[in-house]
């Protein structure tokens, strides 16, 4: 079993050194079920994608800004909300990390 608190921690160093400002690990894989760590550093974004059948963000470290056309949803560390299903972005308001829990078809 992973130690989600030593990944945040490990990915959150990875982006600060990353030139792109992010981090990423694929925790869990049980089809349909995938859980990743997501780490970003300030000003740091995850450009609009499509949304999984069901998914939530939960904060590790720090506040994130979930976008989205039906408005957006600032997240602070402890937050745990369920992603829209439409279309979506994240950006990192401070350096940030977060588990990412989605089901797929």
């Amino acid at each position: 079993m992973d130690d989600l608190n030593a990944l945040a921690h490990e990915h959150l160093a990875a982006a600060r050194a990353s030139a792109h400002g992010r981090s990423a690990h694929l925790v869990l894989r049980q089809e349909p079920l995938r859980q990743s760590v997501i780490a970003l550093t300030a000003g740091s974004v995850l450009d609009e994608h499509n949304a999984p059948p069901a998914a939530s963000l939960q904060v590790l470290i720090g506040t994130v800004r979930l976008t989205a056309a039906s408005g957006d949803v600032q997240l602070a560390q402890g937050a745990l909300h369920p992603i829209p299903q439409e279309r979506h972005g994240l950006r990192a308001v401070e350096d940030s990390v977060v588990l990412l829990t989605a089901v797929n078809d």
